[in-house]
């Protein structure tokens, strides 16, 4: 018979591993290549004090509400909502609410694992020497042969296949074996690698630019879109609306205080985006030219940072322990990811633990080869102006996740009685308890929304193409400049895209590759100031705003 603290899955033995769990889950890709531009882009210093801000108000309220969910049910996120709907006396479709989130963390993690993959494959590219000395030109090259070039769609198959396997098998060895041990190993280690990364470009690096370009207060460059995109990033950038709380809330220890743990987690994810920032900046100021405009996205990680590293003394060394890094933190969150269907198929079906890792993470392989073959064999296949791997994504990202964290919030404040929502929050001071069911209640579903139907109009805007497009583009008028499908072009007011740019030149995902074979300069991958929508130049004390980035990254949310 289970006992009160254990879910028919497993359970964690130690009070601290749902912090280092839900920081494992949290820390994606986005905190190494969006956030730090985001900063240095919209203000430095204030942007973050702005994030923050919405950390408070948005992301920690909803953090807790999933996370009590799954503690006071101890199941996943299909049966918590479901039992604790039937105590209430409400209808059992409250379960969608848990399907759902299911069905987004599923979905997230089949497109994620595809740039585990490319990850992957850049340890063993710097390892073996293939970046050292390379020019800009044969860096661009490499990215491009391994990406979307449809002839050597068979070598990506193969990174996004090596890099699933390790999230399959540390996954198979169970809760406590598996998740616990792997999760409370990776993530003080790649904490430690970003601060020994940090020590060393302190000394070899141009640290005083990085530090002025994320940290120095300018106010000035502030706007309503910069606190717009501060309150996006912190609501996509924390694994909300996957089931991934829910399910680690369900396995949490029983002397774990959520509370603080919640709190801590968002601190510890910012303070690593702020680190993981000033480092890869470090290194790509000390080689950037003067006036060159700061890099974000894949443009920075994988062509800008590698071309700075193979200048200083042990580059090689170097380069391949930050690439260990990134895969660190595509791992941990990928094995967050997992683990909601996982656990849903065992308690579901009462499968075992083996064969309901197998099982999923072969329907997650098949569906990734859908976003893997859009960027290179299947890039000419367009529905409604975008990719197949666009329209997964933006069914996620538009659709799944904000609704999934709406019917939650919805759940908890208005569907379960006062006196249960509060027992399941726990004892503490009554104002705070009035104060967090409010904001679930009220306050938090405007915002979602709010969110959530941008994010879908600029979504459906860099849809549309030049004469073409679905039908809610309008007719191009003479001399107007659409964007090119699933490369958007938008407005300065609109946020960064979250998709795949090997940019301009390079055969994207709604193009044909008539010149795969073609080196690219670096003017071709990396986007100039001017396609940024940039006034002028930028130099690495002193960046003028531009509105948001321009649309270079694989994904905009990361878990």
């Amino acid at each position: 018979m289970l006992g009160r603290y254990q879910t028919p899955v497993g359970g964690w033995t130690h009070r601290t591993t749902y912090f280092w769990a839900t920081t494992g889950a949290t820390v994606g890709l986005s905190n190494l290549w969006t956030f730090p531009h985001l900063a240095g882009q919209n203000g430095g210093g204030v942007f973050i004090l702005f994030y923050l801000a919405c950390l408070l108000i948005l992301t920690l309220p909803l953090m807790l509400t999933e996370s009590i969910i799954g503690r006071g049910a101890r199941h996943g996120a299909v049966l918590a909502t479901d039992e604790l709907a039937r105590e209430a006396g409400q209808p059992t479709r409250w379960i969608w609410a848990g399907r759902l989130s299911v069905l987004a963390g599923f979905l997230v993690l089949s497109f994620y694992a595809v740039i585990g993959g490319i990850c992957l494959a850049y340890v063993f590219y710097a390892a073996y020497g293939k970046l050292d000395g390379a020019s800009p030109e044969q860096l661009a090259g490499l990215l491009t042969a391994l990406v979307q070039q449809p002839e050597n769609y068979r070598s990506f198959m193969g990174w996004h296949v090596f890099f699933l396997a390790l999230v399959l098998v540390t996954s198979m060895q169970g809760v406590r074996y598996g998740l616990e041990r792997a999760l409370r190993f990776v993530m003080p280690t790649f904490i430690l690698l970003l601060v020994a990364l940090f020590a060393f470009g302190v000394r070899n690096g141009n640290v005083q630019g990085a530090v002025n370009f994320m940290l120095e207060m300018r106010p000035e460059e502030v706007t309503f879109d910069s606190v717009r995109m501060a309150l996006t990033h912190a609501f996509y950038t924390l694994s909300l609306g996957t089931g991934v709380l829910i399910v680690f809330g369900a396995y949490s220890a029983p002397t774990t205080p959520l509370k603080r743990s919640v709190l801590a987690v968002a601190l510890m994810d910012t303070l690593i985006a702020i680190l993981a920032g000033l480092v890869i900046y470090t290194f790509v100021f000390a080689n950037l030219p003067a006036g060159a405009d700061p890099m974000q996205g894949f443009s920075l990680v994988f062509l800008a940072l590698p071309e700075s590293l193979a200048t200083l003394p042990g580059g090689q060394f170097v380069t391949t322990a930050f690439f260990v890094t990134i895969v660190l933190a595509a791992w941990s969150s990928s094995i967050a990811l997992l683990e909601p269907a996982v656990g849903w198929l065992q308690e579901r079906v009462v499968s075992p633990r083996g064969w309901s890792v197998l099982l999923v993470g072969a329907a997650a392989w098949l569906l990734g080869l859908v976003s893997l073959l859009s960027f290179n064999a299947w890039s000419d296949i367009s529905v409604l102006g975008g990719t197949p791997y666009r329209w997964i994504e933006m069914v996620t990202s538009t659709f799944l996740i904000p609704i999934v964290s709406v019917l939650l919030a919805f759940f908890v404040g208005w569907a379960l009685p006062d006196e249960l929502a509060y027992r399941l929050l726990g004892r503490g001071p009554g104002f705070v308890r009035h104060t967090w069911h409010w904001v679930i209640r009220l306050l938090l579903p405007a915002v979602i929304l709010y969110i959530g139907i941008h994010y879908a109009i600029q979504s459906g805007a860099s849809l549309c193409s030049d004469g073409g497009g679905p039908f809610w583009c309008h007719p191009p008028q003479a001399g107007e400049d659409l964007p090119h499908k699933d490369v958007p072009k938008l407005a300065p007011e609109a946020d960064p895209a979250p998709e795949i740019e090997v940019p301009q030149g390079a055969p994207g995902p709604g193009q044909s590759d008539n010149s795969a074979s073609e080196e690219l300069s670096p003017e071709q991958v990396v986007p100039g100031p001017e396609e940024s929508g940039s006034s002028r130049q930028a130099n690495p004390g002193e960046v003028e705003h531009d509105g948001d980035p321009s649309g270079d990254d694989m994904l905009y949310h990361s878990v």
